[in-house]
């Protein structure tokens, strides 16, 4: 790209701001793509494949926040907007996971689902990441596929009994509608155990 540097911080005092930009950015792009309506299971799905898609974009941006969140001062405005986007990003999935497991009549509940649901999601990106280890595991195609197989069978090994209740985030979860204030988002968030403090 031709740009001179001066005309890029016109627009940017520094460096960690034009990064911290671009994470922003990701994440909201990241919180569109979850936004569908077109099924749990499909919402599922995209989850799988968002986590596991672009590994090393993953592996990069989580090595940039971590270093900027560690090293960098006077950004505090622009993480509570990276942190925002996230916690809404994380509700929204947490509603597409409840209404996936209501349907699949699991009793498995939300945390653990979305715990293995990142595990697999950061284990995938590692493994797709790796040379090393594409020429044990064959194609990446393939491996994606089994991945999303994985997380759409998982809550079939956890039945729900016909009286069970359900737990206190899935019954917030399915009372809220699609248009949350802040102040729910940050309450349905801290339930979830995902307190985030910008």
């Amino acid at each position: 790209m031709d740009l001179a540097k001066g005309t890029l911080y016109k627009h940017f005092t520094s460096k960690d701001e034009l990064l911290l930009r671009i994470l922003i950015d990701y994440e909201k792009r990241k919180l569109d793509m979850i936004i569908v309506e077109d099924g749990a299971g499909a919402g599922v799905a995209r989850l799988v494949i968002q986590l596991v898609n672009l590994p090393h974009r993953a592996i990069l941006f989580n090595h940039i926040e971590e270093r900027l969140s560690s090293t960098t001062s006077g950004l505090n405005k622009m993480f509570a907007q990276l942190y925002h986007v996230r916690r809404e990003r994380m509700v929204r999935m947490s509603c597409i996971v409840q209404r996936y497991l209501t349907e699949q009549n699991s009793q498995m509940n939300i945390r653990d689902y979305m715990a293995t649901l990142y595990a697999v999601g950061q284990g995938g990106a590692s493994l797709l990441n790796s040379s090393f280890y594409q020429r044990y595991l064959g194609r990446r195609d393939t491996l994606k596929s089994a991945l999303v197989r994985q997380m759409l069978d998982l809550p079939k090994l956890y039945p729900k009994a016909d009286n069970q209740p359900a737990d206190e985030i899935s019954q917030r979860l399915l009372a809220t509608g699609q248009d949350m204030s802040e102040a729910e988002i940050l309450e349905l968030a801290e339930v979830i155990g995902q307190t985030i403090t910008p």
